[in-house]
């Protein structure tokens, strides 16, 4: 099994918090990180979606006060927002015994966003974490490109063939569509979300254009926005918002969209193998997006990202603003040779970031320009890593 850099971490705030919520998307290895977790402590799993289970809650506060003395593991619990209010009960019953950490532990498919609205009831009581699929520092050397290819996903970037793993990734968006998206709620046909979806990951990394969005689709703008919002609560899309600058300088203000794995806009752009990927028009961006979220996996919490364009051609791709506000600008090539535009220069002229640098798919570090240096993924994720406070 491999281990994941975020179970210290979560290991940690059980000992701090009454209740813990673990969100990511479906299938990013919460469930696995959680047995992880109960093998330490003694503990109770019950899965949401398993009716068995939810009968067991049906005089939730009574069950759970039985198990007091256990910690307990709520699987999909997004699917029982009428939980939290029970749960906050036996929180504070279970205060006033002594009982002040590591009650709950709630696994969710669903953004913190979306989330939130329904546990609001237990502020001060909990801790929220984001479990993403597989970065590159979990992986490990070597599995870099493989990670490209395949996404995050465990069961996609281990498995045994590229045939499998877009097997995998094609069942993963079918069952999204099919099931997970309706359960949720949203009356969206399947093949319109599809359609949305892959169009995303055809405009992976370029400025949301809602108005073409809606015309390709037929549909209007209000439209096109809910299609966005559920994908970017679901954890499946991310809108990087533009960098805001009180200069009075001209700066773009839509916000980049990314569909958030790389496997996953292979999939939905029918890229099978690294030969086609390198082929097709989406190959730069698809880099991006996945050096973007591994940078993110690993940054702090509360760590702020966001892109920077001028309408004068001033660019940088990522910026990292860190809790303690100092800000990197990153740069983000897939060339072995990188170079840097005059964009990238104005750029840093206006933002005046601590730290400069350059990724791209090689191993070596060095000075490509002053104060900015070039370096491979894994020894800027290293970097970000650090900056853990």
């Amino acid at each position: 099994m491999i281990n994941r850099r975020l179970q210290s971490t979560l290991e940690q705030l059980l000992n701090l918090y009454p209740a813990v919520a673990l969100l990511g998307p479906r299938q990013a290895g919460k469930t696995t990180l959680a047995w992880a977790i109960a093998d330490q402590r003694a503990s109770i799993y019950l899965d949401l979606e398993s009716t068995v289970d939810q009968a067991k809650l049906q005089n939730a506060e009574l069950y759970l006060t039985e198990h007091q003395d256990k910690l307990v593991i709520l699987d999909e619990v997004q699917r029982a927002p009428g939980l939290f209010q029970n749960l906050r009960g036996v929180i504070d019953q279970g205060r006033r015994q002594g009982r002040r950490s590591g009650r709950f532990l709630l696994l969710g498919s669903a953004s913190i966003e979306l989330l939130q609205q329904s546990s609001e009831t237990l502020a001060g009581r909990i801790a929220y974490l984001e479990l993403t699929p597989l970065n590159a520092l979990e992986l490990g050397e070597g599995q870099t490109e493989t990670l490209w290819l395949r996404g995050g996903f465990p069961d996609s970037v281990l498995a045994d063939s590229n045939s499998i793993s877009m097997k995998w990734r094609q069942d993963f968006i079918s069952t999204y569509l099919e099931r997970d998206i309706p359960q949720l709620g949203p009356r969206i046909p399947a093949e319109t979300l599809r359609r949305f979806w892959s169009m995303l990951a055809h405009n992976q990394g370029e400025l949301l254009n809602a108005a073409k969005l809606a015309a390709a689709l037929g549909v209007d703008g209000k439209t096109v926005a809910r299609y966005l919002d559920l994908l970017v609560d679901l954890l499946l899309v991310r809108r990087l918002k533009p960098w805001h600058t009180n200069s009075g300088k001209r700066l773009v203000k839509s916000p980049k969209t990314y569909v958030r794995d790389s496997g996953m806009v292979h999939a939905l752009l029918g890229i099978s193998d690294k030969e086609a990927l390198l082929g097709h028009p989406v190959c730069g961006r698809s880099w991006e997006g996945m050096v973007i979220e591994n940078c993110l996996s690993v940054a702090p919490a509360h760590t702020e990202a966001s892109f920077y364009r001028s309408s004068a051609g001033a660019e940088c791709d990522l910026l990292l603003t860190f809790p303690d506000q100092t800000t990197w600008a990153i740069e983000i090539k897939r060339s072995l040779a990188p170079s840097l535009t005059k964009g990238f220069y104005f750029a840093q002229e206006e933002i005046k970031p601590k730290a400069s640098f350059v990724v791209y798919p090689g191993a070596e570090t060095y000075p490509i320009a002053k104060d900015t240096q070039a370096m491979g993924l894994l020894s800027l994720l290293n970097k970000i890593a650090e900056q853990h406070v």
